[in-house]
């Protein structure tokens, strides 16, 4: 079974994880679709032969911003559960820490790669057109009708 997320541009990638003791390979694709154009997906797993990732009892993705990966291409960027910063020693590595409630993980990844995803997400929703792809007003409603539901019951 692949993910269902039908992105705009994929690139699939493979990441290192940093553990204490060894690096492990993480296959993973990063995944941008115009309909979500601020963000950019992160989908851990086998990639499959339609370059999507199939699903896997492990099988994770995280949003996270395309602002923030692209800043963090030249510079530490990002607070909390996301950050992302260029090696000093390395021109072709990048950093991504990840944090969530269950654990944290480290990964390093090639900057190059990201750095071509982002010039193909950039060709698709150039930076600073992204809120003239949402219907703010739409989106504002539904959110304060509780997704449409009347919450009185009515």
């Amino acid at each position: 079974m692949t993910s269902r997320w039908n992105p705009g541009h994929t690139s699939p990638i493979t990441l290192q994880l940093i553990g204490p003791q060894s690096w492990t390979e993480v296959p993973a694709l990063l995944c941008y679709d115009a309909t979500d154009p601020f963000a950019v997906r992160i989908a851990f797993g086998e990639i499959g032969d339609d370059r999507q990732v199939v699903d896997t009892d492990e099988g994770i993705a995280w949003l996270v911003s395309r602002e923030l990966l692209q800043s963090g291409l030249d510079r530490p960027s990002g607070e909390g559960d996301v950050r992302v910063w260029p090696a000093h020693a390395a021109s072709d590595v990048l950093f991504l820490h990840l944090r969530a409630p269950s654990g944290e993980a480290l990964f390093e990844l090639s900057r190059a790669v990201v750095a071509g995803f982002l010039r193909q997400t950039e060709a698709l929703v150039p930076s600073g057109t992204e809120s003239d792809l949402l219907d703010l007003d739409d989106e504002l409603h539904v959110l304060l009708s509780n997704g449409g539901a009347d919450p009185s019951g009515r």
